[in-house]
């Protein structure tokens, strides 16, 4: 094509990456054809290309109109409202290989060209290329796929965000399945944190799921969810068990306990790269919290019988049942003993406590109810991680650690969606950093991420990522967003409300997958986050389609508006509307049900409450 047909002006102004424009007298205006397809001149978002010498300039247009004339020519300019402003992005060869960042800048007068949807397809990239994967098409382009580089998206992280119903998750399942290609990628391994259970029936063909309740006869073939408390770290294992002591002191003297149960564990059964030299209260070693926490109890609340032979323990007033059973509770149930009141009154045994140091009967309490309450067994009573009194477990870390990241499918889903309100938090920060350690320490193995990296998915990430809390969880993700690259784990963070995302986590999130996003505050936290200045790009995040994103960073070399190809609908996550109203028969509904059919049969509300009361929406209907 010649240049007469793509030219638009003339650079008038050069401010760093934003160059100012004044379009010609003579320019294409409105609609116009090149090389057979049809343009709209001056469309914010569209690119444009800058000739100099044997290289090109791209960038893309910001501003249009009156409002985009510089500042030096506001009160005089001959072009009257034909400006234009664009920020540069990007250089590349002729007819070469486009790259990001700028080896030089225009100068004034240098021409402005129109890139057409031929020059675009050099620029974006080719999909025959194994390290690109296609999410979609260019929204205003249909012949050119949306690619995506893996090599960037994976080690560079990413972050998709989107306003609740612009079609988050479902550009999230897409990108899974597009990641999970046995056939271009056999050795994937992507762990997804699955807050809502989402995401089960869209890739239950690549996934294996671990979830609390499961249920093994569904075809999505579920597996019971076990995080030991044993591979916990100390901190973590008070929050979750202990909760918060009142001082230090009483801190120290159950980190003491630990300690020592630990090392009483592994003198009894050794495991290879620990010694009582080198272990720690935070070291993964099976013990029995069960038998701690019994131990513990009998300490504070035990009291005793003044006066007979024996020591002190062997001297417990317990209770006893209507048979003379002393109640003595059972450690692994979680029933504490009964002991008798103190007595003091003459003519009587004097009963006793005998004066402890310890002042934690309320997080004992505390831990007692957890290790009775079933929604709490994932991590008190984790099956075959369940040690014995003794420490002896029925396997090991390395088999909980081979099921999330090393089995035969590529996506491993935890669905967390029956972790109790309460330890939600601190348990996804426990898992984090499981993964986070696993990675680090095995990081010259074959195993470990620099041979075969690891994504870890982190879905509603503004619950657990926030600034308000300052937890575990979102510790951990900034230390894996700053240094997870070295040692191969990469981070997706997903969440519909950035601007309640630490801005730490964000900032180090190389690739955007932005979905539409009405609120100010979201957006200026993404435009805040962009290593480019696309002001006038990310103006365009309230007006996009559902399924529609900006992609912008690393992963894609020019940032472009995309239409997401979405999976089949048998294959999209259980995130969709209700439907208040379909206008399809009853037996071509996908939704049979919403205002607008009659009920044919009487609701058994005793269903609802047996649902309600197991915490598991699953369970078999009430006969």
């Amino acid at each position: 094509m010649s240049n007469k047909e793509t030219y638009l002006g003339d650079v008038q102004d050069v401010k760093g990456t934003t160059v100012s424009i004044s379009l010609s007298k003579e320019s294409l205006t409105g609609f116009v054809y090149i090389d057979g397809q049809g343009y709209r001149v001056g469309q914010i978002g569209s690119f444009i290309r800058i000739p100099i010498g044997f290289n090109d300039l791209f960038g893309i247009i910001s501003q249009v109109g009156a409002s985009a004339v510089p500042e030096s020519q506001v009160e005089n300019h001959s072009y009257g409202n034909r400006w234009m402003t664009i920020q540069l992005i990007g250089e590349g060869p002729r007819n070469g290989v486009f790259q990001r960042g700028l080896s030089q800048y225009p100068t004034i007068g240098d021409e402005v060209h129109l890139v057409s949807e031929k020059e675009l397809k050099n620029i974006y990239g080719q999909p025959d290329k194994p390290y690109f994967v296609k999410l979609g098409h260019i929204s205003n382009a249909e012949t050119i796929p949306a690619l995506i580089d893996v090599n960037k998206l994976i080690t560079r992280h990413s972050a998709v965000v989107g306003t609740t119903g612009s079609g988050k998750s479902t550009t999230v399942s897409s990108i899974m399945n597009a990641l999970s290609d046995s056939d271009k990628y056999p050795s994937a391994r992507i762990i997804m944190l699955d807050l809502h259970g989402e995401y089960g029936q869209a890739l239950q063909e690549k996934a294996n799921i671990y979830k609390i309740n499961s249920d093994a006869t569904s075809k999505l073939k579920e597996k019971e969810l076990h995080i030991p408390f044993w591979a916990l770290n100390f901190d973590e294992l008070c929050e979750i068990s202990f909760g918060e002591f009142s001082n230090e002191k009483d801190k120290n003297i159950v980190m003491e306990r630990v300690q020592k149960y630990k090392i009483e564990s592994l003198a009894k059964y050794p495991r290879k790269g620990a010694s009582a030299d080198t272990l720690s209260v935070d070291s993964p070693i099976p013990f029995s919290i069960h038998h701690l926490w019994y131990e513990l109890f009998v300490e504070v609340f035990g009291t005793y019988y003044k006066g007979r032979p024996g020591k002190p323990s062997d001297n417990l007033a317990y209770e006893t049942d209507a048979k003379g059973n002393e109640l003595k509770g059972d450690p692994i149930k979680g029933i504490a003993p009964i002991f008798k009141n103190i007595v003091t009154e003459a003519g009587e045994e004097k009963i006793f406590n005998l004066p402890g140091s310890l002042n934690i009967g309320k997080q004992l309490l505390l831990l007692g109810t957890k290790l009775r309450i079933p929604r709490y067994d994932f991590i008190f009573k984790p099956n075959k991680w369940m040690p014995d009194v003794k420490g002896e477990v029925g396997q090991d870390l390395d088999r909980l650690l081979r099921n999330w990241i090393g089995s035969d499918k590529p996506v491993t889903i935890l669905d967390l969606s029956g972790i109790p309100a309460d330890i939600l938090q601190t348990t996804i920060g426990a898992l984090l950093r499981l993964l986070y350690e696993a990675m680090f320490w095995a990081r010259n193995l074959s195993q470990g991420g620099r041979h075969r990296p690891l994504l870890v998915v982190m879905e509603e990430a503004h619950i657990y990522l926030n600034d308000d809390f300052k937890g575990m969880a979102s510790k951990i993700v900034q230390r894996i967003v700053k240094e997870g690259r070295k040692y191969g784990i990469g981070a997706m963070i997903v969440s519909q409300r950035p601007s309640e995302i630490n801005p730490t986590i964000l900032s180090q999130c190389g690739t955007f997958f932005a979905l539409r996003l009405t609120n100010a505050s979201d957006r200026s936290h993404i435009t805040s986050a962009l290593s480019d200045n696309l002001d006038g790009l990310t103006d365009m995040l309230p007006i996009l389609r559902t399924g529609e994103a900006i992609i912008l960073g690393e992963a894609v070399k020019l940032p472009m508006r995309t239409t997401i190809e979405a999976p089949p609908r048998s294959r999209r996550p259980d995130s969709q509307d209700p439907i208040i109203y379909d206008d399809v028969s009853l037996e071509d509904s996908q939704n049979p049900g919403g205002w607008g059919i009659k009920m044919e049969t009487e609701p058994h509300y005793e269903e609802l409450v047996e649902t309600w009361r197991a915490q598991n929406p699953k369970i078999d209907k009430v006969k």
